[in-house]
């Protein structure tokens, strides 16, 4: 599984996009969430991520905020764009039948010339899953269906068509035609930080996990690390294989200014400082939420910092 992601070592960043209530919203969201594709791909982002909800989260907004479908999103933006890679961040395991959702990825990976990713994860929204009548099992069954689920796309990716009998998934034929691009599969990034369950899943079945900075922050990162390592030695993984990423916030800025948003900003020198702590704690790609990310003067420091970065290594390459 290593080959699908064939990361160096060296520190990335990505760019997630999660509030799309701009002015002149909804006719500016199509323009607006263009535009920053097109800067975070000339940035040097090495990827752009959606989150995959359907309701606005109540740590951004209310529900009633807008909130695009997160496929389609990606889409537009793999129209958009040339090389950057798209993926979301995460996908609910119970928003999509497991079939249904190795064709859409790899239908993604196919039209955007193989910069898919699968991100994906348990699923926590109570709220949108009654709102739209979505079904909202146990945490037990959405981590038994999550891993049925990896198991179905990555026989789907194989181009293995037979039978597949899971306890709450069957498929008579998994075909899977055009298959993706990107071989021996899009990459597959599970979401979160539980020590029992996910990171024993992140082990098993993925190229990347995804952890939080805030609330762990790169003090509490190894400890998270160690365990991943540890269920890694447990099902004979290399544990050099997966990606480690954590999702943080940043807003760019000049020393002492305030964004739009009313947000404190971060300098240049500031934000590389901080993602060197988090490459000492043995991340490999930081993926931002920016604070002004319609700002086009921020892609400009924002550059700054990708060329400063790729030289941190994360700890323990």
């Amino acid at each position: 599984m290593g080959e699908a992601s064939a990361h160096d070592g060296l520190m990335r960043l990505g760019l997630q996009v999660p509030y799309f209530s701009w002015p002149g919203a909804p006719e500016s969201i199509g323009p607006t969430f263009g535009r920053i594709a097109r800067n975070a791909e000339d940035a040097g982002l090495a990827s752009l991520w959606v989150m995959d909800h359907f309701f606005q989260i109540h740590v951004i907004g209310p529900p009633e905020l807008d909130m695009v479908e997160g496929y389609t999103a990606l889409a537009f933006a793999a129209g958009q764009t040339s090389r950057i890679e798209l993926g979301t961040l995460v996908t609910g395991v119970t928003y999509r039948h497991p079939g249904l959702l190795a064709k859409t990825v790899t239908s993604l990976d196919v039209l955007s010339g193989g910069r898919a990713w699968l991100g994906i994860g348990a699923a926590w929204n109570e709220e949108e899953h009654r709102g739209l009548g979505v079904p909202y099992p146990s945490t037990r069954e959405r981590f038994e269906r999550l891993e049925e689920t990896l198991q179905i796309c990555l026989q789907m990716w194989a181009g293995d068509q037979s039978p597949y009998r899971g306890q709450h998934y069957r498929l008579e034929r998994p075909l899977n035609v055009p298959q993706s691009l990107r071989r021996p599969h899009p990459p597959i990034l599970i979401g979160g930080g539980g020590e029992k369950r996910t990171l024993r899943l992140v082990a098993q079945y993925a190229d990347a996990c995804n952890l939080f900075d805030t609330g762990v922050g790169p003090e509490g990162l190894p400890r998270k690390l160690d365990v991943l390592r540890e269920h890694c030695e447990a099902v004979g993984r290399d544990y050099q294989e997966i990606e480690k990423t954590v999702l943080a916030r940043v807003t760019l800025g000049a020393s002492g200014a305030t964004a739009p948003s009313g947000e404190p900003t971060a300098t240049v020198t500031e934000t590389v400082e901080r993602f060197g702590r988090l490459s000492d704690a043995g991340i490999d790609t930081v993926i931002l939420g920016m604070g002004n990310d319609t700002d086009d003067a921020a892609y400009e420091l924002l550059a700054d910092v990708v060329r400063q970065v790729r030289d941190l290594k994360a700890a323990g390459r």
